[in-house]
């Protein structure tokens, strides 16, 4: 007989799966209990509702890598100079990729999951990691900031959405991108390459001056 700890267990693990595949809205809690082979009053039980089930499955990442990459970024405040962008969303790379420690995969999981939060409007799961992730959050968005004080906070709201965006997309392909580039480039990328060719990309993005349709540059 199973321990409640492994059907807690079986539950996430089953609806990780699910979630990072077909989306928060399109799982359903049938779908999740018949794949991890346990009953709907096992997950009332140990979750209470989808929510905090969802809440459950970020958690168990957003625990190992909000504090890796606080401390990070920590780090580069330690430098005289003011860290460059670059240097700042480096500074992620081995946090995020610690995560395949924690699972199989777990980097793309992650950052697909992520992902599905913002495409599909889970207003729960903002509140959820403002509100238990806020300071590690807040250090990241400060660090930014520092190093483009050009650009205003709305604008700021944006660009990061867009490096977001650009991550999960990037990630959610990584397996066809690598298969395109190996054919026809000769080149041969692991998951870590792959996050860092897309680093200068979004730095150069979110630090582009600020362009107003009716004066020109700001």
């Amino acid at each position: 007989m199973a321990s409640r700890s492994d059907t807690k267990t079986r539950i996430l693990d089953a609806a990780e799966k699910l979630f990072a595949e077909r989306g928060f809205s399109e799982t359903s809690l049938r779908l999740i209990t018949s794949k991890a082979e346990v009953n709907l009053a096992s997950v009332n039980y140990h979750f209470g509702s989808k929510k905090e089930l969802i809440r459950a499955v970020l958690a168990r990442y957003l625990d190992v890598f909000m504090p890796a990459a606080a401390k990070e970024i920590s780090r580069l405040h330690t430098a005289p100079n003011q860290a460059s962008l670059d240097e700042i969303f480096s500074a992620l790379v081995a946090p995020l990729l610690e995560l395949n420690k924690l699972r199989a995969e777990g980097t793309t999981i992650f950052l697909q999951l992520l992902g599905r939060g913002y495409i599909e409007s889970q207003g729960h799961l903002r509140w959820f990691i403002t509100t238990h992730y806020g300071e590690p959050l807040a250090k990241f968005v400060k660090a930014v900031q520092a190093s483009v004080p050009h650009i205003p906070s709305a604008e700021m709201f944006w660009r990061l959405h867009f490096t977001l965006g650009t991550v999960v997309f990037t990630m959610a392909s990584a397996d066809a991108l690598t298969e395109i580039a190996a054919a026809d480039f000769g080149e041969h990328n692991d998951i870590e390459a792959v996050i860092r060719k897309v680093i200068p990309y979004m730095a150069a993005g979110v630090a582009v001056p600020v362009i107003n349709n009716e004066k020109g540059l700001l």
